[in-house]
């Protein structure tokens, strides 16, 4: 690897962000692509939520999409989709629907400032739109298992429908395993104890009587797809305590379902923004991941709808701070992102010049450099900067990875809402 000649030609091809404004190079590069993907390199950076939330108001106003969608919990999302929607029971105070609806840890990846404020602008933007073309705010991600089957048991019992029964005795079957989604994988995978069936034939009695649901059409989108979080999430925990990589493919291939239900309720013209890690985003086939038999949302949203059709964006940082925890579910913390390691993509960004930067991969020159294997770093929500350089780089083929890229020489940590963090 080259690694000076990398650094030259970042030098001549990238555009200095100093501004808002220089986003609209990416907004024009997105072209007519239906399907937005906008990553990040960490669950707690500020300027990974500011600059995608500027990037999502360009898109929503000048490019006309309809939605974002996250890497978060379908019910506690939709609880921000309705405020963002106006819709009378949905709250008034964002605050007090952050703090109803974002309960389980990590708490602060959608309930910190940094959404509240894109929160408002959504809520004043659908003000003056009308009810079919207002812009939603959802989550993809298939961890809410028990949340979402109370959402279902509290839909069906207001409209008295009658596959109330049926939701009840099938969400009965996981009552003995106490919300504990580890115990119910160990009983599933191991001891055949396993409510995978019921659930099944739950989602398909709710899918052949969606008429039911006529009053209220999103609420019957949302009814059905917390049951398909049902589904996926028990295989999802059934597969966890397997080990293995199967959990992840199945978590990413929920992910993308619930996307194309989205894409086909919001009818033919519809178009989406996707909030995800840049694990999830950018395209699996150029990483490690794919020596693994793993997949992602990024590979299969550019199998299933073509690369001309999509339009994935990194993130990354040299250092900084970051919000997140040294274990599973322990307490978060504001910790130092340190300088990248030599030889990473982030450390040659840097060697660039030590400012934001936006790379486009747009040419037959930049798209053979960058689509060398160079190490790109990844923090999760549990994160030791210590030990960051044996486990935190994942090899990437950038310009396969993602279309573009931008960089932020050094960042600051996310802004929680509640820093009290609760496991469920």
């Amino acid at each position: 690897m080259n690694n000076d000649l990398i650094v030259e030609q970042i030098q001549k091809n990238a555009i200095r962000l100093d501004n808002n404004d220089d986003l609209d190079v990416l907004i024009e590069a997105v072209g007519d692509a239906n399907y937005v993907l906008l990553g990040e390199a960490s669950h707690g950076t500020s300027e990974f939520y500011t600059l995608r939330a500027e990037l999502s108001k360009k898109l929503i106003e000048k490019k006309g999409f309809s939605f974002i969608a996250v890497e978060g919990d379908w019910p506690s999302c939709y609880g921000i989709n309705r405020y963002v929607k106006n819709y009378l029971d949905a709250g008034q105070d964002i605050h007090h629907v952050m703090e109803q609806e974002f309960k389980r840890w990590p708490t602060w990846m959608w309930a910190n400032q940094e959404i509240i404020e894109l929160a408002g602008w959504l809520k004043e933007h659908n003000s003056q739109l009308p009810k079919e073309r207002k812009i939603g705010f959802y989550g993809l991600d298939v961890y809410s298992l028990w949340e979402s089957m109370e959402e279902v048991i509290r839909y069906l019992e207001k409209i008295n429908s009658p596959d109330l029964e049926k939701a009840k005795k099938a969400f009965s079957c996981f009552e003995p395993f106490g919300r504990d989604a580890q115990n119910y994988g160990v009983s599933a995978a191991f001891l055949g104890e396993g409510c995978q069936d019921e659930v099944v034939q739950l989602l398909q009695a709710l899918q052949a009587n969606r008429m039911q649901f006529k009053e209220d059409h999103e609420a019957a989108l949302s009814t059905e797809l917390n049951a398909l979080v049902t589904v996926n999430a028990e295989r999802y925990y059934r597969s966890m305590v397997r080990g293995g990589n199967d959990s992840w493919n199945i978590r990413d291939r929920h992910m993308v379902e619930v996307l194309n239900q989205l894409m086909k309720f919001h009818g033919s013209d519809a178009k989406v923004i996707v909030w995800e890690h840049n694990t999830h985003i950018g395209d699996a086939r150029a990483t490690d991941m794919a020596e693994d038999g793993m997949v992602n949302v990024g590979q299969l949203v550019r199998e299933q709808h073509g690369h001309e059709q999509t339009y994935a964006v990194g993130f990354g940082t040299y250092s900084g701070t970051v919000i997140a925890a040294r274990g599973w579910g322990e307490s978060i913390e504001e910790m130092v992102v340190p300088a990248a390691i030599p030889n990473s993509w982030e450390n040659l960004l840097h060697q660039a010049g030590n400012h934001d930067k936006i790379l486009l991969f747009n040419n037959e020159q930049i798209n053979t450099l960058f689509g060398q294997e160079i190490g790109h770093r990844a923090i999760g929500v549990v994160y030791n900067p210590e030990y960051e350089r044996f486990g935190n780089y994942v090899p990437s083929k950038m310009s396969q990875r993602y279309d573009a890229f931008i960089y932020v020489d050094k960042s600051e940590a996310l802004h929680p809402l509640v820093l009290r963090e609760i496991l469920v």
